[in-house]
Parts: C-alpha cells; sequence; structure tokens
C-alpha cells in the first residue's frame, strides 16, 4: 500500500500522447487545442468607427464652423470613402472603415442636424471614437498558444483568424466497465439481492464533460469469461475505466485477470479514504492504461477526479486547476489515511468557505449530490477553522 502523493505521481508518471486531429471548429468546443493559433491579419483590420455618426477633419473644427455639409454615409462592410473637402463630414456607422482624410469621429447625440450640414454641439478631442488600425493585435501575433481549453471565448478568436479546421489533441478511446452478479441494468427491476448499475453511468457522464464518448460494458463474476472479455476490452481500447473486483474478496477476480493478461501493475491499494482498493496498471504490447477502482460510488466518483482527470489533462498538455477554500469549521483527521470529505461552498465574508456534508460511507451515492468537491485532509492532520484547505472541485455549477 503506497501513499496518496505518491499514487498519483506514478499515475502522472503514465500519462500517454495519443497525437492531433484536424476537426470542424463547430465541433471544437471544450476540446484541447494543438495548434499555435496567429493573427492572419491586424486587428482591426482598418481604422474603424466606434460610434454612429460623422466623420471630420478635426482641424477644420473652429469657433466660427462648426457646422459640416453632408458628404455621404459611410456603411459597416463597404469599401472606404474619401472626405475631399474639410469643410464637409461623412456619416459613419459603428464598424465602418473611418474615411480617408478624417480623423476624427462626433457621435450624432453631441450633433444638432438642420437641412445641409450637422452643427457640432460638444468639445472634441482629436482622434476620438476611432478604433485604429492593429491596436490591438498586429498580423503575425500569437493569440492563442496549444493546451488552451477551448470555449466560446476561444471558437470567437478562432473563427476571426478563419480556422473553419482546428488541430486538437486526440482524445483517447475509453471502456467503462461495471462488475458484479448483482448489477442489473437501469431498465431492469432489481431482485432483492440487485441493484441497479450507477457507476458506469455515473463515468459515461463525466467522460462526456471531457468530450470523450465513452463505451459500456460489464462483467459478471465468473474468471474465464472475465479473462476473456478483458483480452478485447484491452486490444480495442486506450483506457478502461472499471468499478468494482479489485478489494480482498473471494469473487474479486480483477487482479488477477490482470496479472494473466500482461497487464502490468503500477500499484494496487492507496492510503486513503475513500478509494482505498484502487488499481492501476497497464499493458504494455496494446498501450493500455487500466484504472480499476473500487465499487463503492463514492470511491469510483472520488478516484476518477483524483487520478483519472489529472492523468487526462497531462495526457492533453494542459494543467489541472489546483483550488484552495478556507474550512467553515474545525476537522481532525485521527487516521493514517488521506482522507477526502465532501463539502459544500458558498461565498461567506468575501471569501469562498468549505463546510464539511456528512455521509453514511462511500456507498452513499445520494451524498454526491451535496457536493461542490472533496476537500485534502492529509494523515493526522488538524485543521483548524478558517485554515485554506486544497479542493479537489466534482461539480461544475458556476459556484467555482
Amino acid at each position: 500500500m503506497i501513499a496518496f502523493d505518491e499514487a498519483l505521481q506514478k499515475v502522472l508518471d503514465h500519462s500517454q500522447d495519443y497525437g492531433d486531429e484536424s476537426i470542424e471548429l463547430v465541433d471544437s468546443h471544450g476540446r484541447i487545442l494543438a495548434e499555435t493559433i496567429r493573427a492572419d491579419r491586424d486587428f482591426p483590420p482598418f481604422d474603424r468607427s466606434t460610434k454612429d455618426g460623422i466623420a471630420i477633419r478635426f482641424d477644420a473644427l473652429n469657433a466660427q464652423n462648426r457646422g459640416f455639409k453632408i458628404a455621404g454615409i459611410a456603411q459597416a462592410g463597404s469599401p472606404q470613402l474619401v472626405l475631399e473637402d474639410a469643410d464637409s463630414c461623412i456619416e459613419v456607422m459603428t464598424g465602418a472603415i473611418v474615411p480617408h482624410n478624417a480623423d476624427t469621429v462626433v457621435m450624432y447625440e453631441h450633433t444638432t442636424k438642420n437641412e445641409e450640414a450637422f452643427i457640432i454641439n460638444e468639445p472634441l478631442k482629436k482622434g476620438q471614437n476611432i478604433h485604429y488600425q492593429a491596436s490591438d493585435v498586429e498580423k503575425g501575433e500569437v493569440l492563442l498558444q496549444p493546451g488552451v481549453k477551448i470555449t466560446a471565448a476561444e471558437i470567437g478568436v478562432l473563427s476571426t483568424v478563419g480556422k473553419a479546421k482546428v488541430t486538437v489533441k486526440k482524445l483517447p478511446k475509453v471502456a467503462v466497465i461495471s462488475t458484479g452478479n448483482e448489477l442489473v441494468d437501469v431498465d431492469k427491476s432489481p431482485l432483492p439481492f440487485q441493484i441497479r448499475k450507477s457507476n458506469s453511468y455515473s463515468l459515461i457522464s463525466l467522460l462526456e464533460n471531457e468530450k470523450i464518448k465513452g463505451d459500456i460494458h460489464h462483467l459478471l463474476d465468473d474468471p474465464s469469461t472475465i479473462k476473456q472479455t478483458l483480452e478485447n476490452l484491452l486490444k480495442n481500447y486506450d483506457v478502461l475505466l472499471l468499478s468494482g473486483g479489485v478489494s480482498k474478496g473471494k469473487y474479486d477476480f480483477l487482479p488477477e485477470a490482470f496479472d494473466s493478461l500482461g497487464v502490468e501493475k503500477v500499484f494496487h491499494r492507496v492510503l486513503q479514504r475513500p478509494g482505498k482498493p484502487f488499481w492501476f496498471g497497464q499493458h504494455k504490447a496494446f498501450n493500455t492504461t487500466v484504472f480499476s477502482f473500487p465499487g463503492n460510488p463514492v470511491s469510483t466518483f472520488v478516484n476518477y477526479h483524483l487520478y483519472f482527470k489529472p492523468w487526462l489533462n497531462k495526457t492533453l498538455g494542459t494543467n489541472t486547476l489546483q483550488f484552495g477554500v478556507f474550512l467553515n469549521e474545525p476537522y481532525v483527521n485521527h487516521t493514517d489515511l488521506t482522507l477526502f470529505v465532501g463539502v459544500k461552498i458558498k461565498m461567506i465574508a468575501g471569501k469562498w468557505a468549505a463546510s464539511t456534508i456528512s455521509s453514511t460511507g462511500s456507498g452513499d451515492l445520494l451524498a454526491l449530490t451535496k457536493y461542490d468537491g472533496f476537500i485534502k485532509v492529509l494523515p493526522k492532520e488538524e485543521i483548524p477553522k478558517d485554515k485554506v484547505v486544497p479542493l479537489i472541485p466534482t461539480r461544475n455549477n458556476g459556484v467555482l
């Protein structure tokens, strides 16, 4: 049995690189960028008006001349016009190119219009209401770096530079595998000694957050069937996520099956709660990584966030975000294990505070619906109230 920090490091040491792929821009949300994005032209690409109004030459304005005859209208999306006469103006719409020879834009609200001209009623500054060419970004400048998670903001940048197709990190092919004769499908009525499958659907949902479409499989408690099915899965998937079958029970056949199939055990059992029986290994010939979680729902859920998600982030070349929160009450860990305690997060006096939530144990599936994440408590650690503690967030609900 090894400590949590050592276990996590061993998992990260076995990260992979599945290469890159080119996908349509519309499919790129949530993916990890794998190319450098540069500006294909200046931004803005021309001197653009930021207001609806009139474009003038600033030096033509004086105490005797505050009226400008209308010489035309510049519309957004139209070629640049030329201001021929300094005593004239060109009406200009927001986003339009500022006319040649004009250097100042006056918003309509600061003018009065008569039949022939606009009268300026407010003091002006030369160059006002003009967004100058290349004032944001110059052509060739780096806009996005590899490793960025593509959100709506990045998609706006990608579309602006004409990236109809985007190079992203390729995702692993993942099989989600439940184990045990006691499990039945969600559409079945379980007998008194049975329960419905839940871990597989939780894991599939978590994978969808990472844009991974996992495939669900199930293993009955039969050694020969387990071995045969696992061999096929090891050959056809990059990652196996299993729940159950790795403790010390008479029907926990997975460790023996892994060994017989050539899956190299990296470690089995971690000094942590929940999730102590976690088994991790890799089949080098098939290049398949195996995460075999304990079967209790909370154990599976926590270990996914503790191990698989950081492993995936490193595999895809992005960082796992670190959070700290203020503990709203004292907490003492009397054990030799690293504890992961479910908490609810809320803003108190201008800071994020975590309050622990009671649970009946690692089989308390309902408790997961109440958590925003888990705080990490070291062995024998005594945490006073208001101390900052590490948080593993598990819920994307706008709180964090």
